[in-house]
Parts: structure tokens; C-alpha cells; sequence
């Protein structure tokens, strides 16, 4: 639940606005003087203050100075409220942190908008915290491979400029965590870090996602929606397997990367925003551009900065280092004491091709774990049946015809599905299928997906 704290001298206002508040679902404190909202502010977070520029003690302008002084990660937006707002007013309070400013009478749509997204930005606030805290670039790119070594110091080298970025690599590689890693070690890092999955976002709903809408552009949906650009503002925005973007909103995210400017779908009034675009594809976008499905000017804006993301195959000397990153994880995670692997049972993990990359080996780890509750060392014999196998399955793994079709449809199947985040739509999509008939082999190949 969010807290929101109402801070205004007039008993009617607090009144409204608790009782409205705590019908749309949020936690709600009040405060009548400026001394009294610093002591709660000192006391328990809030995620958004709304403060009244009238105090009978303070001046609110100088409150809002103060709650700005508060530790970043205790600090609550703040959306400023006047009866007598004036445009001087609204300056000098953006310029001492203000989220926004809101003119009494109170609008309830307008103010029920603001404070939405003021929650939302302190959300992003918070987690990019929490990743700085938990993360750093030699962190997030465990291993002493060479690929690796190389990655690391390409990150150190031009994260720090505002070049765009496209990163490449297979599913499950870690793109995710590489345009993390840019975005900390950039001059954006105190900025938000918004990402936007092109794969798992239906076409018809990516262009609002992306550019945002107003005045109910959206039937049945609330009058206004902040996107993704809008709400990257000053910070970095991850267009995660943008191979998968329609063409018509490729046209429209090209105009936004030229101008750093766009219009929300059903707005009239454009939008500037300062964004850093990173990029990343399982695709080969050159491949793409032939075939017709994506721009090559599109492409070129992105491809400013070009990363490529080793495949866990071509970077086999770190498993040991990740298997035992996601032993120490997981052990924390379960409440689990430290847990060893052994010499042969890291041997298996180096000799599997690991065709899920990075991704399926943590989840391989997490399994082992779970399957084995008690287990301090993890033996050989605990891995799964897959990991014994080297490489890819040959011929004679098959008896029948039929048995290496199936074999190759439900590698082929579980391929898309990965690439579609686990979103069988989307994954029917990709296959050219309609979702029953995915649904149908699934069943029959013996497929079964968490959504």
C-alpha cells in the first residue's frame, strides 16, 4: 500500500482528501502545520507529500526545501497545492524538487493523475537505488573470461557518454543486466532506469505504452497515462527486444529519437523529454532490415554504440564463479547455510551447451536446490538429467522419425516461448500459430508454462 501524507491549515481540504484517498486504496496521514508534517516526514516514510504552499507556521516552499534535505531513499515526492498558484510559483517550486504543482480548487481527476505518478516515480526512485546498492559493474558481469574482461571494460569506457545503445545476444544472456549496468555507471545514474519489454506487449497496446495517452485514448482505461519516455525523463530507457516492434511505431520512435520530442496517442500537445536509448535484440536486425520488418534508419540511430553478449557456451571458465553466485543467492533467498558444489558436478555444468545461457543455469541451481533441501554439497548425481548431456543431441539419440520431429519441435517451442517471456500469446504469435493450436501442442509435446 502507498502513504500519502495531506499537509493544509484547513480542516475541509485534509478531510476530502483522506476520505478520497483512502477509497482509491492508499494509506493516509494529515498534517495541519509545516512542524507537525517534518516530524511525521522524520518519522515513516511516505511515498508522496502533498503540501499546501499556505502554512500558518512556515512558509510551504521552505517545508518542501527541508523534506528535500531528507535522505534519498526516505524521501517522499512532493506535489505542491495553492490557492493562489502563479506561474513564478510553480518555478521556484520544480527548482527546489517539487514532483508538481496542483491549483486549488483541486481538480480530483487531475490531482488522482499526479499523485499516481508521483507514486510511480518514487517506485522507480526506490529501485534504482536498491540496484545500485546491490550491484555494481563487476557484479553484474560475473567471470574472468576473456568476453567477459572485454565487456567490462567497453562498459567502462562508454557508459559515461550519452551515445545510444544496442546490445546483442542471445535469450538469457543477460542484456537485461547490461543496460543496468550502462545506466549505473552513466552520468544518468541518479536519473530513473524504465524499462519496456517490445516482446511481451501486445502490438496494439506498445505505442500507448510507449508514448503514453490522454483523455481517454484508452475505452474503459483512466483519462491519462504517463509512457514510458515520458516517464524515462532524465534518465535511461531499455527497449528490451525492440526487433519486435511494429513497424508503424518504429516510425513514431524514430521521429521521438530525432526530436526527443512526441505526442501521446490522443493528445494534441507534444511532449519533450531528454532520454538515453539502450537497445537490445535477439535478432540480427541487418537480417531484419532485408526482409522488411524493421528500418534501417531506425536502425542506425540505435546502433550509435554496438554491444554483443557472449553466449554462456563461448564463455565456459566462469560457470563455476556463476554456479556458485546462485548458490550463494538462492542458499540467502531460502535461508539455506553455505552450500559447496563439487569439482565433478562443476565439470557436468562446463561440458552442457547450455542453450538457455545464463539463464538456464541459475535456474538449474535454483532446482537443484529445491529438490535438495537438506543437501550442504551438491554432488553430480543432483544435477538434472539435462546437464549430463554434452552438446546438442545427435541421431542416434532417436529411435524414430517421429521421435527427433517432436524432439526439434519442443526445443523449437520452448525457444519461442522463452523469447516471448513465458506470454503464450505472444509466443503463438511468433510461431504462427493460432494460441489453441500452440495450447494443443504443448500439451502434446508435454509443455507446461507459468504465465
Amino acid at each position: 500500500m502507498n502513504h500519502v501524507l495531506v499537509v493544509d491549515d484547513e480542516a475541509e481540504i485534509r478531510t476530502s482528501l483522506e476520505e478520497i484517498l483512502t477509497e482509491e486504496g492508499y494509506a493516509v496521514a494529515t498534517a495541519a502545520t509545516a512542524a507537525e508534517a517534518l516530524l511525521l516526514v522524520e518519522d515513516a516514510p511516505y511515498d508522496v507529500v502533498l503540501l499546501d504552499i499556505w502554512l500558518p507556521d512556515r512558509d510551504g516552499l521552505d517545508v518542501l526545501a527541508d523534506i528535500h534535505a531528507v535522505a534519498l531513499e526516505k524521501r517522499p515526492e512532493v506535489v505542491i497545492i495553492s490557492g493562489h498558484g502563479t506561474i513564478e510559483a510553480a518555478v521556484k517550486a520544480t527548482k527546489l524538487g517539487a514532483y508538481d504543482f496542483l491549483e486549488k480548487p483541486l481538480s480530483l481527476d487531475r490531482t488522482l493523475i499526479v499523485l499516481k505518478n508521483a507514486v510511480e516515480a518514487r517506485r522507480l526512485r526506490s529501485e534504482n537505488m536498491e540496484f545500485k546498492r546491490q550491484f555494481s559493474v563487476g557484479a553484474v558481469l560475473t567471470g574472468e573470461s576473456v568476453p567477459v574482461k572485454a565487456l567490462r571494460q567497453q562498459i567502462r569506457l562508454m557508459a559515461p557518454t550519452n551515445g545510444r545503445v544496442l546490445i546483442y545476444g542471445e535469450s538469457g544472456t543477460g542484456k537485461e543486466l547490461i543496460a543496468r549496468a550502462i545506466h549505473a555507471e552513466s552520468l544518468r545514474r541518479d536519473g530513473v532506469f524504465v524499462e519496456l519489454n517490445c516482446a511481451a506487449i501486445p502490438e496494439a497496446h506498445i505505442e500507448s505504452e510507449l508514448f503514453g495517452y490522454r483523455h481517454g485514448a484508452q475505452p474503459g482505461g483512466p483519462p491519462e497515462q504517463r509512457g514510458t519516455l515520458e516517464r524515462a525523463d532524465g534518465g535511461s530507457l531499455f527497449l528490451d527486444e525492440v526487433g519486435d516492434m511494429s513497424l508503424k511505431t518504429q516510425a513514431k520512435m524514430l521521429s521521438a529519437l530525432d526530436d526527443q520530442m512526441f505526442t501521446p496517442v490522443g493528445g494534441t500537445q507534444p511532449l519533450c523529454v531528454d532520454v538515453r536509448v539502450i537497445a537490445s535484440t535477439n535478432k540480427d536486425l541487418e537480417e531484419e532490415i532485408v526482409k522488411g520488418n524493421f528500418r534501417e534508419d531506425l536502425f542506425y540511430r540505435l546502433n550509435v554504440v554496438p554491444f554483443f553478449v557472449p553466449p554462456l557456451r563461448e564463455r565456459k571458465q566462469d560457470i563455476p564463479l556463476l554456479a556458485r553466485e546462485f548458490l550463494t543467492e538462492f542458499g540467502r533467498q531460502y535461508g539455506r547455510p553455505r552450500i559447496e558444489i563439487s569439482t565433478e558436478a562443476l565439470e557436468v555444468l562446463q561440458q552442457y551447451h547450455w542453450p538457455g545461457n545464463v539463464r538456464e543455469l541459475k535456474n538449474v541451481i535454483e532446482r537443484v536446490l529445491i529438490l535438495n533441501p537438506r543437501t550442504l554439497r551438491i554432488e553430480r548425481k543432483q544435477l538434472p538429467p539435462l546437464t549430463h548431456k554434452s552438446g546438442s543431441r545427435s541421431a542416434e539419440d532417436f529411435s524414430t522419425l517421429q521421435q527427433a520431429r517432436d524432439a526439434y519441435e519442443r526445443d523449437y517451442i520452448l525457444k519461442k516461448i522463452e523469447e516471448a517471456r513465458n506470454n503464450v500469446s505472444r509466443a503463438a504469435e511468433l510461431l504462427g500459430l493460432e494460441r489453441s493450436h500452440l495450447y494443443r501442442k504443448m500439451k502434446a509435446l508435454g509443455i507446461t508454462v507459468r504465465e
